[in-house]
């Protein structure tokens, strides 16, 4: 038996609830939505929030602080150790070069972190990198190069 062949067995599962079927059948006549009123016509009810016409709490309450997410600086990670995998042999790593490969979206700003080792001294470009990655590049004899923006 495979998960999606799975299911209930029929004393589980729930009948339909047949409404304004006779009064033998417990919801008949008004079908239990009780006697007139707007909640007993079709669509009827009010909207969510609604108190009535008092003012409801959400518009009694101050607005407080704001968002600061559209403008939040946000970078694509990339680790030393796949970097150093991704460029086996080469020594000077630029931003196209980092996009061309694929490391991550083109005309994103870029982080280097420091999770791996480099042996040979590397000159990388990027716009961001960690204190652990630009330590690990310079001990290594590379440099380190932090773009604007």
């Amino acid at each position: 038996m495979r998960l999606h062949e799975l299911y209930p067995f029929a004393e589980e599962r729930a009948s339909r609830k047949r409404v304004g079927r006779g009064s033998g059948s417990g919801l008949g006549c008004t079908s239990g939505k009780g006697n007139k009123g707007q909640n007993a016509r079709a669509g009827g009810g009010v909207r969510p929030g609604f108190e009535g016409g008092q003012m409801p709490l959400q518009r009694r309450l101050p607005k407080r602080g704001f968002k600061n997410a559209p403008f939040k600086a946000t970078y694509e990670v990339i680790n030393l150790d796949r970097l150093v995998a991704s460029f086996e042999g080469k020594t000077d790593i630029t931003l196209e070069d980092i996009y061309a490969r694929g490391l991550c979206k083109a005309g994103a700003s870029v982080k280097i972190l420091g999770v791996g080792e480099v042996s040979v001294a590397l000159t990388v470009e990027a716009h961001k990198f960690s204190a652990s990655a630009a330590e690990k590049i310079r001990n290594a004899g590379g440099e380190a190069k932090a773009l604007e923006g």
